[in-house]
């Protein structure tokens, strides 16, 4: 397989895990500047399972899920921590004012996607 060369890479490779198939939860967190606890409340899991059972079905679908809406972030803005803040702090008011964070915790990361998507295309909503 080709290497793929994209800015973006090198920023979802910060959550890899060494050696495995899925994203580190402590990685990420550290990244996404996230108490653990924090992390589990977000992707509906025990805080204990970021440890235990960091491949957990639940947790990885939220980390893919969360770095959906990051690439998106990231093509909009071209900046990894602008990309980052926008995810966690930036209130979408036609969502009730809710953050991309909050909507991927809600399984609403096809929302966050079509946002994104109308914002790189010119619309303000």
């Amino acid at each position: 397989m080709a290497a793929i060369h994209h800015p973006f890479m090198g920023f979802a490779e910060e959550f890899r895990a060494k050696g495995k198939p899925y994203m580190a939860p402590e990685q990420f967190a550290e990244v996404m500047h996230l108490q653990l606890q924090d992390l589990a409340r977000l992707a509906g899991v025990h805080r204990t399972t970021l440890a235990d059972n960091p491949s957990n079905h639940r947790l990885q679908g939220y980390l893919r899920d969360s770095l959906k809406a990051l690439s998106a972030a990231y093509e909009l803005s071209g900046d990894r921590d602008r990309a980052i803040y926008w995810f966690r702090n930036v209130p979408l008011p036609e969502y009730d004012h809710r953050t991309a964070e909050e909507l991927v915790a809600a399984g609403r990361v096809d929302t966050v996607l079509a946002h994104v998507g109308q914002l790189l295309s010119g619309s303000s909503g």
